[in-house]
């Protein structure tokens, strides 16, 4: 039996359309949500990214300004610029787009972000927020993935969770985001030891890697959830952190890319602009 795409190319077109309402009923209010994006340098997938998150912006009528900055910029103007930003009452929510020239640090950058409009969720103090299970913005990419599981009703407590992958971004917070809904979690990366008994282990797989079709049906329980949140471009073509064909027909659920987890995870950086302008009201 093959198994149900989680599509999250249709989850986020219904989140979008209820976006769309709230940022509707702050304009009745006299308050339009606002995002800046600064984007350095000329890195292709860094201007693809930041152009779909523009047009969804421009779809939830969210006012979006992007800030072009040469990669020659030093470290003590790109904080400046932040600054800047940071006292603007007009901007809701501050994006960098990762990643940046080697010569600026980018922990100087998430940090001087002020957290109330860290609406990427990486700021030291909305993480520490989140490990507690306080109130806060949570990173786009783990929230997109616990919001598309909670929608398909799938049972997080007392599951076991595999994380393949520990990155800031994705693969550390996915995990944190899981345990608070009461799963088991374990983690596991490029230096773990028989990967794939601990992968066959997982009720819930969720693979964050960065390698194309790494995982495959060897490396799944029978009736596991798997959430793919790689995006690899193999032949011209785009294909995740799993063997999407080899999987199918191992998986009870599955996430397809494209159209899985990337959709999701600009909605919720639509989502947290919202959310902080609503802080603002």
């Amino acid at each position: 039996m093959s198994a149900v795409l989680l599509n999250g190319k249709e989850l986020a077109a219904k989140k979008r359309e209820q976006l769309k309402k709230d940022v509707e009923e702050l304009s009745t209010k006299g308050i339009t949500p606002g995002l800046a994006v600064i984007l350095v340098g000329e890195d292709p997938a860094s201007k693809t990214y930041v152009g779909a998150k523009q047009k969804a912006c421009e779809q939830a009528g969210i006012h979006s300004v992007l800030i072009k900055k040469p990669d020659t910029i030093s470290e003590e103007e790109l904080l400046a610029e932040i600054d800047r930003l940071n006292k603007d009452e007009m901007i809701d929510g501050i994006l960098v787009q990762l990643p940046i020239p080697k010569h600026i640090s980018e922990q100087a950058v998430i940090e001087r972000i002020a957290p109330n409009k860290d609406v990427d969720g990486f700021h030291p103090i909305n993480i520490g927020k989140m490990m507690t299970g306080e109130d806060t913005f949570l990173p786009c990419t783990p929230h997109g993935v616990l919001v598309m599981l909670k929608e398909a009703a799938i049972e997080l407590e007392g599951k076991h969770v595999v994380v393949v992958g520990r990155s800031n971004i994705v693969g550390k917070p996915v995990g944190q985001l899981l345990l608070n809904e009461n799963a088991t979690v374990t983690y596991t990366h490029s230096r773990t030891k028989d990967l794939r008994a601990m992968t066959k282990q997982a009720d819930i797989l969720i693979v964050a890697i960065g390698k194309a079709n790494f995982i495959s049906a060897e490396d799944v329980k029978p009736g596991a959830v798997v959430v793919d949140v790689g995006i690899n471009r193999v032949d011209g073509k785009l294909c995740g952190d799993v063997d999407f064909e080899s999987v199918k027909d191992t998986a009870s659920y599955l996430t397809p890319v494209p159209g899985g987890v990337g959709p999701m995870t600009i909605t919720m950086l639509l989502e947290n602009t919202v959310q902080s302008a609503r802080n603002r009201q």
